[in-house]
């Protein structure tokens, strides 16, 4: 007999976790949350190039399955990592962490920081500032 303590792990709970990570478009949400504190819905759209249905559908998957939390600030929701995970959902994004692999991880870095760019160059062209909620270049969101 082991002398370790046994955890509970909830077969339902890493089902779902598994579910919920079986796209590609979610696994790069992921990966990009893994490594931002939190991003807007136009922040995934700019860097994936998806449109705003398809990013919206792919977030209200995860936050469903509890991976992801949500808030709202003027007409765009922002999201970040649950910090209410359960134990096999952190240990499963953890995992997800390395596995991803350095070159894909750059690779959406890459992409991100060009729309971060592009974004900020639209922003300045049409006199807003960061208070003034997030716009999107050309006419992938509104």
């Amino acid at each position: 007999m082991s002398t370790l303590p046994r955890r509970v792990i909830s077969v339902d709970t890493l089902s779902d976790t598994f579910k919920a990570l079986s796209d590609p478009t979610r696994l790069e949400i992921m990966t990009l949350l893994l490594e931002q504190e939190e991003l807007c819905v136009c922040d995934f759209i700019g860097a994936l190039g998806q449109t705003q249905s398809k990013v919206s559908r792919h977030l209200r998957y995860l936050y469903n399955s509890g991976l992801v939390e949500d808030r709202r600030e003027g007409l765009w929701m922002h999201y970040r990592i649950s910090p209410d995970l359960r134990p096999e959902q952190a240990v499963v994004l953890a995992a997800l962490s390395e596995a991803v692999g350095e070159e894909k991880k750059q690779e959406l870095r890459r992409s991100l920081e060009q729309w971060f760019v592009r974004k900020a160059s639209e922003r300045s062209a049409q006199g807003l500032n960061e208070a003034s909620g997030c716009r999107t270049v050309g006419n992938r969101a509104k």
